[in-house]
């Protein structure tokens, strides 16, 4: 399958304009907190320089609450650390492969470090080897070279490049929505059929399943057939995809559509476009939603109430971190991984305060937990050649 992926990534390279001039770092939030960590390095009085570090991220930016702005919280902890060190975040606008590369093709002189947040950027293979003095974190994909995924042991010195099964937060995802619906209802709201997101979905869908073949429910996943999403293969994988990471207008219109057809909890990993599910939700009577990437109980705030069932994690900001620190002690090495429950990199906000789930209802998702990290369970994904309707365990 990874051949497919290849294929169907360069075709879209291929075809995609090449962005010139697309990029910019962002003129509010991003700009002063680049101008702030500068500062920073400059009241610190240290002679010596600390590592200049560009996140290059999708439309939706580093302060979209949950994908990019976690793995911004992982550069913003090491800057802490390390206050001679600067961060410049740079949104690329308009999602698209080409552009994405062309962006970081843009900044690629001035950095010790860039952290390329999203598939999109799986393209920097042969830019990376073209420039090997500079430092490359690549979040959510392996990159390519010459349009083909590397393989596991086909490591670009410079690059630390990392998968999450995010097939497995999906399925803590759906487990607790199974186990909390009271109409029988649940549906995830993604933003872009990327791997990661179709990851995501097929998730929860198995664990949705997981649920109904263990407590003898019949919980329904509703998927809107006019918003099904096409994966980088071409494929369509169902689900309910917005088209975009930052289309907030049409996120709302798709959460008041499932609302409407009865859903009551709405697993949403769709970047800001989720933002407009969320508004949704809050607007209709009875409804939750379960956060992604990141713990967003702040963001369910509403009134005297909150909408935030739980959220499904995925542990980005340790890898940032951690990588930035090799990078700095000097033992920094290229790699190509996929980090897992085994890893601590995926998970559920379980703790009291920043969840709605009942105590039973984290008690079977944590006894699934250990199954899962056992390989006892293996949730659907893009291309582990297991699918929603043929997960077994």
């Amino acid at each position: 399958m990874k051949k497919f992926l290849a294929l169907a990534l360069a075709s879209v390279m291929a075809v995609s304009l090449v962005a010139c001039g697309s990029t910019n770092a962002d003129t509010n939030a991003e700009s002063s907190a680049a101008a702030t960590t500068t500062a920073a390095a400059t009241e610190s009085g240290s002679e010596e320089p600390g590592l200049k570090i560009a996140i290059v991220s999708s439309p939706s930016g580093v302060d979209d609450g949950s994908f990019n702005q976690d793995n911004y919280n992982g550069v913003l902890k090491f800057i802490e650390e390390n206050p001679n060190a600067t961060v410049t975040p740079i949104r690329e606008e308009t999602g698209d492969s080409a552009a994405a590369v062309q962006a970081v093709a843009d900044v690629v002189a001035d950095y010790d470090v860039i952290v390329c947040c999203g598939f999109q950027f799986a393209g920097i293979g042969n830019l990376a080897q073209e420039n090997p003095d500079t430092k490359f974190i690549l979040i959510d994909s392996w990159p390519t070279i010459d349009g083909t995924e590397v393989t596991a042991d086909q490591v670009i010195d410079n690059v630390y490049a990392a998968y999450y099964a995010e097939q497995e937060s999906g399925f803590y995802a759906g487990m607790a929505a199974a186990l909390s619906t009271t109409t029988g209802k649940v549906a995830v709201v993604n933003g872009i059929a990327y791997p990661s997101n179709v990851n995501y979905q097929y998730g929860f869908e198995c664990g949705v399943k997981y649920v109904n073949g263990t407590e003898g429910m019949n919980v329904e996943v509703v998927e809107l057939p006019s918003y099904a999403g096409t994966d980088v293969t071409g494929a369509n994988v169902g689900g309910n995809y917005v088209g975009n990471f930052s289309d907030e207008a049409t996120g709302k219109v798709l959460g008041n559509a499932l609302i409407a057809e009865g859903v009551d909890i709405l697993f949403v990993a769709a970047g800001g476009s989720g933002n407009g599910v969320f508004t949704a939700a809050k607007e209709a009577d009875g409804v939750k939603v379960i956060g992604c990437d990141v713990d967003q109980y702040d963001d369910g705030a509403n009134g005297d109430s909150n909408i935030v069932l739980t959220s499904g994690l995925k542990v980005m900001h340790d890898t940032v971190y951690n990588v930035l620190n090799e990078v700095k002690d000097g033992s920094f090495k290229g790699a190509n991984v996929t980090l897992t429950a085994a890893d601590d990199a995926t998970g559920f906000v379980s703790e009291e305060g920043r969840c709605q789930l009942t105590a039973e209802a984290i008690e079977k998702i944590n006894a699934a937990q250990a199954l899962l990290k056992e390989g006892k369970i293996v949730p659907a994904a893009n291309f582990n050649g297991v699918t929603p309707e043929t997960f077994t365990w």
